[in-house]
């Protein structure tokens, strides 16, 4: 399952993602990652959940976030949710590549025969979103 968060800044966006996640951790009997773009969230998710910092990891576009979310699956195959805050943003903000990374992630966890709950922010106005982007909401 793929979820889309998305709204302008001040909406609630991160503190729902958090709840998610701290949910996910303590109820999963698999592993819970969330990925941000920096270190805000470092006091806020659980001890249970990885969390990861994609500016140490020099993640910049959809490409390479692509790449990074596959590549922690295939370094631990108990991951049963990803979070991913600001995932637009390190997508450099470009919504057609947005949309071909979320795309791109539905298609690895359809073609792998995944159970793996992915759930990403997005700092956007819905109406700005593509048809593709609100069938995620």
């Amino acid at each position: 399952m793929i979820k889309l968060i998305a709204g302008l800044k001040g909406s609630g966006k991160t503190k729902t993602l958090i709840q998610m996640t701290n949910d996910a951790g303590s109820s999963s009997n698999g592993s819970v990652v969330c990925i941000e773009k920096g270190d805000k969230l470092m006091h806020e998710i659980k001890y249970t959940v990885r969390l990861i910092d994609t500016e140490k990891f020099n993640i910049s576009n959809a490409a390479s976030l692509y790449g990074f979310v596959t590549g922690i699956y295939a370094s631990n195959h108990d991951i049963s949710d990803i979070f991913i805050d600001s995932a637009l943003k390190i997508c450099g903000n470009d919504i057609a590549e947005f949309e071909r990374f979320i795309e791109a992630v539905r298609d690895f966890i359809k073609s792998n025969g995944l159970n793996i709950n992915v759930v990403m922010t997005a700092s956007v106005d819905q109406t700005a979103l593509t048809p593709a982007l609100i069938k995620y909401l």
